[in-house]
């Protein structure tokens, strides 16, 4: 299926003086302009396009493929500002619209920002907001805790950070488990630490459990090993160094020193671990 503000591979049908007609299904024929056309391309040839609407609001295709497409979320920087809203650089010679409603604070020329893209239902022109929760799902009772995730970190909040889920949901790391700084715009791998009652989702950046406190001691373990067998790295270090090391708050770290030292692997000193001799 081909849809407007999506990526598409669609068969050449037609071939004219100024490009060439895909078959698009619903859409009919769009047309393939003359400058993106190659020599092997002829009829029958698939091509990797992506489709949007052209001045006159009819669908066309592209080769060039922009930053994102309609369903997504990413950060964006403003080319322009006028009277409809603002102008957002997106990879394609025709800037995006993000209008002054869909914007959560008044866009700045140069500045970056956090937006969905969405088609707008009235001229099913394509359109970009950064009023997330208008467009994304902040009900996460279908989705699995302890689930490794993609996160686009999208605000700041007295609680913590506001994060987008797989480009579909929107949750929330609070900040006692932000370990690592955070910035707005970032990308990070994070995990479902839990769904409230309303179905609001807590985020974790670091794995859940038994199963993430083993991994990290055999990181742990490894790094004993990889410095001689003794480290400075006790459950007195200092947060940062510990973030450095193993990508973990010290909480986390604190609690797999704890469990290999009730295995006897290791030995915690005032000034560092140690492995255990066999």
């Amino acid at each position: 299926m081909a849809h407007i503000g999506r990526y598409a591979t669609l068969p050449i049908v037609k071939l004219v003086d100024f490009g060439a007609y895909l078959d698009a299904g619903e859409l009919d024929t769009v047309l393939l302009p003359k400058r993106y056309l190659t020599d092997k391309m002829t009829i029958g040839s698939e091509i990797d396009v992506f489709l949007y609407l052209d001045s006159n609001d009819i669908p066309v295709a592209t080769t060039i493929r922009p930053f994102t497409q309609v369903g997504e979320t990413t950060l964006l920087k403003v080319v322009d500002v006028n009277d409809a809203g603002a102008f957002l650089d997106w990879g394609l010679p025709k800037h995006l619209l993000v209008p002054f409603k869909e914007q959560h604070k008044r866009f700045e020329v140069g500045q970056s920002y956090v937006v969905t893209l969405y088609l707008d239902p009235y001229s099913q022109r394509i359109v970009g907001s950064s009023r997330l929760s208008r467009h994304l799902d902040e009900d996460g009772r279908q989705l699995r805790v302890g689930g490794k995730v993609d996160l686009l970190i999208c605000g700041k909040s007295d609680m913590g950070f506001k994060a987008v889920i797989n480009q579909r949901y929107l949750g929330l790391v609070f900040r006692d488990d932000a370990f690592k700084p955070l910035r707005y715009g970032q990308q990070t791998d994070g995990y479902i630490k839990g769904i409230r009652p309303d179905g609001k989702i807590d985020l974790s950046l670091q794995p859940l459990g038994d199963k993430g406190r083993d991994r990290l001691q055999q990181k742990i373990l490894d790094h004993l090993s990889q410095v001689g067998g003794r480290s400075p790295l006790n459950d007195r270090a200092d947060p940062a160094d510990i973030v450095k090391q193993f990508g973990v708050s010290k909480g986390a770290y604190k609690k797999a020193l704890g469990a290999l030292y009730k295995q006897r692997v290791i030995t915690i000193g005032p000034d560092d671990i140690s492995l255990n001799k066999n």
